[in-house]
């Protein structure tokens, strides 16, 4: 027994300790105060539903608890809660020992990669082992202390076992100040022995007192914000590109006021999309892989790049291919070090808003070059027109000239059914994508100015994340005026529907938009770009003819699969309409905007129709021998964009 300053002590299992411990942490953040983990989700099964489910059964007072359909897309549904929350508020999530547990393994990658905070709860096999093996254990004949929930090490930032109750004492705080720490941020895993939840401690009263966690913004220097104003000073063109910390340190405003003042052209990676608030001469959109191609442009002749709040990645790089003007330099604004120094860059090592307002201040006088905000402008007019004409939903895909194209019935492109939903959005209403081509489309295309919100997960572009993340955001922001809208394809609705039932269990609105194009069409498409062939990416049958395994397996080129997605949505308690003209989509958006629970709308679009291409380059070799192909083609094209890499030190 530990006693407390009052010697006064309770005594609680260690799940009651950790959810009682859980319902009295607060995070305070530019004055606000909030409750850092308002509610858990989770699946019980017998490795937490004695421990954790009978500690949120008897606390459900302090911390709510929401049932769920898959362990990971409760951790999606979390990461989407706290990214909405600009990383003030988290949710916390409990599986059962085994496969619940190691399906929160890619929530925590995904939440790690991205800094945003989660906070997982698996349960563990017994720390005791007199009744083992049990259940799911491993039973590693070399390794008898490592368990399944090993796998959490590599994709966390923060990693405790809890053995004993007392170990609770200091692996609590130490797990809420990583969660508080933009620095630090990501998974934060306590993995519970099944046994051990159970167990029961005389803790200090004290330690289930109310605490706040201050999410600190980190003061900038003021002789490292002047030596990146000097390099801005004596560049001849300039470029800034807005990464997802602008928009989790609400630093939006300072940046769209330093480009209005500066009139620096500021471009945006996806988790920056968003990052400019309002249209004007500086913005030029997104930049890299599925970037504006003009936007590129800019970036491959800038000497000097101001990367803010990014971790730059090899979509908005071109695997380090883009920048190609031989004296370009690079200055930064970063929170952590770690992504501040990259490319070499001059860092200041600070909060972006604070960062940016440091920085405006520095560039009172200043204004870019005349001849580069000429041409800043002219490419922002050369693209405005090309990306208005592939977003037009009222002129028809001219099918008849594209004969390589698949006959179907569909009459939109998956381009025109987001120019659909850019007219439908309004200030407030948040779009969520991922995966596949709905994120790299946005990214091109999408207005996320005046109030609209782009939420964006490209750091680990995973399949699955939309629906459950946009439920989470939706619970972020209760604003029934606020449409909360998950665009994905039909190869990521298959993947991961369940959390339908959630949000109709829940009355959670928010919306499910379908591209039905009839697979993995994103990844055919790169397919192609490689190889020229396509495998095993459209959700076609198999031919007939064939078994399934031997030599005279034939292959997946039949027919496209007929799959009613609308059943399925319908059958796990969604709202759906299934539109097909761009009038039948505007009507179906309009009167499904105000419905109080999960709506799906299933719309077919064209495959392969894509957006205009953004001419950037991407580190993905073809196979060096192929025995039914010649890639000597695709080969010479790779070899002449990896001519194109650079490293910046």
């Amino acid at each position: 027994m530990v006693q407390g300053i009052s010697g006064e002590t309770v005594r609680l299992t260690v799940a009651q300790a950790i959810i009682r411990y859980i319902a009295a942490q607060y995070s305070v953040a530019d004055g606000e105060r909030r409750r850092f983990v308002p509610a858990a989700l989770g699946i019980f099964g017998h490795g937490n539903v004695a421990g954790l489910g009978q500690a949120l059964a008897e606390h459900e007072d302090r911390l709510p608890f929401v049932q769920g359909r898959n362990e990971q897309a409760l951790g999606h549904m979390a990461t989407g809660f706290a990214k909405a929350s600009k990383r003030r508020q988290t949710l916390a999530v409990t599986a059962s020992i085994g496969p619940g547990s190691t399906n929160l393994v890619t929530a925590a990658a995904l939440a790690t990669v991205n800094r945003i905070p989660l906070l997982l709860l698996p349960g563990d096999t017994y720390a005791t082992r007199r009744q083992g093996p049990v259940l799911q254990q491993l039973d590693l004949p070399g390794t008898p202390d490592v368990t399944a929930n090993d796998t959490f090490r590599p994709v966390s930032r923060f990693f405790d076992r809890i053995n004993r109750p007392e170990q609770l004492l200091t692996a609590l705080p130490q797990a809420f100040r990583v969660l508080a720490n933009p620095e630090e941020t990501g998974a934060v895993v306590l993995a519970l022995p099944q046994d051990v939840q159970s167990h029961a401690y005389d803790f200090p009263i004290e330690f289930f007192a109310e605490r706040d966690w201050v999410i600190r913004r980190r003061v900038p220097d003021q002789a490292e914000v002047a030596e990146v104003a000097a390099l801005i000073r004596t560049a001849e063109r300039p470029l800034v590109i807005a990464g997802g910390g602008v928009i989790y340190s609400d630093a939006q405003s300072a940046l769209t006021e330093l480009g209005r003042q500066t009139l620096l052209p500021i471009s945006e990676t996806f988790a920056g999309k968003g990052a400019v608030v309002e249209d004007g001469p500086w913005s030029v959109f997104g930049i890299g892989l599925e970037g504006s191609p003009t936007t590129n442009r800019l970036a491959e002749s800038a000497d000097l790049i101001v990367h803010i709040g990014t971790r730059l990645t090899d979509f908005a790089t071109a695997s380090q291919s883009i920048f190609q003007n031989p004296g370009v330099r690079f200055a930064s604004i970063n929170t952590v070090e770690h992504d501040a120094v990259k490319q070499g860059a001059v860092a200041v090592v600070a909060d972006a808003q604070l960062a940016i307002s440091a920085l405006a201040a520095e560039l009172a006088d200043y204004r870019v070059p005349a001849d580069w905000a000429a041409e800043v402008i002219a490419a922002r007019e050369a693209w405005l027109p090309v990306r208005e004409a592939a977003l037009d939903p009222d002129v028809l895909f001219p099918k008849a000239d594209h004969p390589e194209l698949p006959q179907t019935d569909a009459v939109l492109t998956q381009g025109q059914l987001i120019g659909l939903l850019q007219e439908h959005s309004r200030s407030g209403d948040t779009i969520v994508a991922a995966a596949g081509g709905p994120p790299g489309d946005l990214q091109k295309v999408w207005d996320a100015t005046d109030g609209r919100n782009a939420h964006l997960e490209f750091g680990f572009s995973c399949m699955g994340y939309e629906l459950p993340a946009a439920m989470g955001v939706r619970v972020a922001d209760p604003d029934p005026n606020h449409r909360v809208t998950a665009f994905i394809g039909d190869g990521t609705f298959v993947m991961m529907p369940t959390e339908i039932v959630t949000a109709a269990q829940e009355g959670i609105p928010f919306t499910v938009v379908i591209s039905e194009n009839h697979g993995y069409q994103v990844i055919r498409r790169l397919q192609m770009w490689r190889t020229g062939e396509h495998f095993g990416n459209e959700f076609r049958y198999r031919e007939q003819g064939g078994s399934l395994a031997g030599s005279d397996a034939a292959g997946l080129e039949g027919d496209y699969l007929r799959i009613d997605l609308g059943k399925i949505a319908a059958g796990l308690g969604a709202e759906v309409r299934t539109p097909s003209t761009a009038d039948e989509v505007r009507q179906a958006l309009a009167e499904t905007r105000d419905v109080r629970g999960p709506v799906v709308i299933v719309v077919p679009t064209i495959p392969h129709a894509d957006l205009p291409s953004s001419d950037v380059w991407w580190d993905v070799s073809p196979a060096e021998v192929w025995e039914h192909v010649d890639t000597s083609e695709k080969l010479t094209e790779y070899a002449e964009g990896l001519a194109q890499q650079r490293w910046h030190g």
